[in-house]
C-alpha cells in the first residue's frame, strides 16, 4: 500500500513539474494553444544588439510590423494563427538573412532564432491538431506584413524586420 502512494506522489510531482514552466517562462494563451516561453530571454538578447540592428536600417520611414493596424486589435480567436505565422516569418525569412561581420551579434541573433524554431515547433503542434484556426482577419494582417517585407530587398527586410522585434514581443506581452 506504501508503494502505491509513493508512485501515486512522484507520478503527481511529474507531471505538476512538466507543466510548470521553466525559469523565466510563462504560458502564453492563443485561445486553445498553450505555449510556454520566455519573452524576457528573447528581449534579452535582442535589446544586447537593438542599436546594431537598427544602425544597419537604413529606411527609417517604412515599418513591416506597425503598418496601421498590422498588429492592432488582433481578435483573441485569430491570435495563434497570427502568432503562427509570424514565427514562421521570423524563422524562415528574417534570420535567415540576418548575418553581420560582428560574431557577438551573430550569436545573439542564433540565440534568438533558437528560442523562435522552439517556440514554432510548439504553435506548429497546435496548428496540426486543429487548435490554431486562421480566420480572415488574421490571414490579411498577416498578407500585409508579407507585402511590407516583400517590398525590400530581401537583406533590407530582414534587417528591419529584426529591428522591429520589440514590437513583437511587446505584443505577445500584451495580448498574453
Amino acid at each position: 500500500m506504501k508503494g502505491s502512494h509513493l508512485f501515486l506522489y512522484l507520478f503527481s510531482m511529474s507531471c505538476w513539474l512538466n507543466l510548470t514552466p521553466t525559469a523565466g517562462n510563462k504560458i502564453f494563451h492563443f485561445g486553445p494553444c498553450r505555449i510556454s516561453m520566455s519573452v524576457t530571454e528573447i528581449r534579452s538578447g535582442f535589446t544586447a544588439i537593438k542599436a546594431n540592428i537598427q544602425a544597419r536600417d537604413p529606411i527609417r520611414t517604412l515599418s513591416i510590423l506597425s503598418y496601421p493596424h498590422s498588429l492592432h486589435r488582433v481578435k483573441s480567436s485569430d491570435r495563434c494563427c497570427i502568432t503562427h505565422h509570424l514565427f514562421n516569418f521570423y524563422v524562415d525569412k528574417v534570420f535567415k538573412h540576418c548575418k553581420t561581420e560582428d560574431s557577438y551579434v551573430n550569436r545573439k541573433i542564433s540565440s534568438i532564432a533558437n528560442s523562435f524554431l522552439s517556440v514554432k515547433r510548439k504553435l506548429g503542434q497546435c496548428h496540426e491538431q486543429n487548435k490554431c484556426m486562421c480566420g480572415q482577419e488574421s490571414t490579411k494582417k498577416f498578407k500585409q506584413i508579407l507585402v511590407n517585407y516583400e517590398g525590400l530587398n530581401v537583406t533590407s527586410a530582414a534587417i528591419k524586420s529584426l529591428g522591429e522585434l520589440d514590437i513583437l514581443l511587446d505584443w505577445l506581452e500584451k495580448s498574453r
